[in-house]
């Protein structure tokens, strides 16, 4: 199975926002394989208004399956009704997808108005009654938006998921789930969590710079990241990233 994972477009109407997150779709729409889904974790708005998901609608349109979920940036009322086609709503915004005989869940790790994150108990129930019906042998992967691990910055690190031991103690109880994917952080890492890899994907709209590379915390000029993700057989996945010129 291929997924590409991009993260962070923070549509705003603007023109650069516009241009590096269309760039960004006409190069996956390129490939001579095409992906067997994109994964989108998150801040797909930069206000969360109609108008933006409209736009993100639009750009977002692929001829392959295309999976989002929200971040810190994003509303749910206005993801629901100008993104997803559903009726307005508060509530998480939690999916299930079946790829390539896999689980992804796309999870809502927002905290509306807060930065942070946290999966909530209804979340948290969801994923778990999800893992537990899967047939035997279905392998899963785990999306949503703010990393549960210190990435060693101050200005992710600020906004990270609360409350991680609470997802640690629910994947110790399902061993098919194979890696958490991530994005909220604007850089390309990897850790693990849980025992499992975590791979925090790379944003569109701008490049966090580490502390050891300056001062200027955003990258403007870098140019819009993603990752894709391969699960062999083995279960075993590989990650590789990439920047789109």
């Amino acid at each position: 199975m291929l997924l590409a994972q991009i993260s962070d477009l923070h549509l705003d109407g603007s023109e650069r926002a516009t241009r590096r997150a269309t760039r960004t779709m006409e190069y996956l729409r390129a490939l001579p394989r095409p992906v067997d889904a994109l994964l989108v974790t998150g801040d797909i708005a930069d206000h969360g208004t109609e108008a933006e998901y409209e736009e993100a609608a639009r750009i977002l349109s692929a001829p392959f399956p295309v999976l989002p979920c929200p971040g810190n940036h994003d509303a749910r009322p206005a993801y629901r009704k100008a993104l997803l086609g559903e009726a307005p709503a508060e509530g998480p915004v939690n999916r299930v997808h079946r790829i390539a005989g896999t689980a992804i869940l796309m999870c809502d790790s927002t905290i509306p108005g807060r930065d942070e994150g946290r999966l909530d108990t209804e979340t948290l129930g969801s994923i778990d009654a999800t893992l537990t019906a899967l047939p035997d042998g279905v392998p899963a992967l785990i999306a949503f938006h703010q990393p549960p691990v210190e990435l060693h910055h101050p200005l992710p690190d600020a906004g990270r998921l609360e409350e991680p031991e609470r997802l640690a103690a629910l994947l110790a109880a399902h061993p098919r789930v194979v890696a958490v994917l991530t994005g909220h952080a604007h850089t390309a890492a990897a850790s693990t969590f849980a025992g499992r890899p975590l791979i925090v994907g790379p944003a569109v709209t701008w490049t966090l710079r580490m502390p050891w590379e300056g001062d200027r915390p955003a990258d403007r000029d870098q140019p819009p990241g993603l990752a894709f993700h391969v699960l062999g057989e083995d279960r075993r996945l590989t990650t590789h990233f990439r920047t789109v010129l």
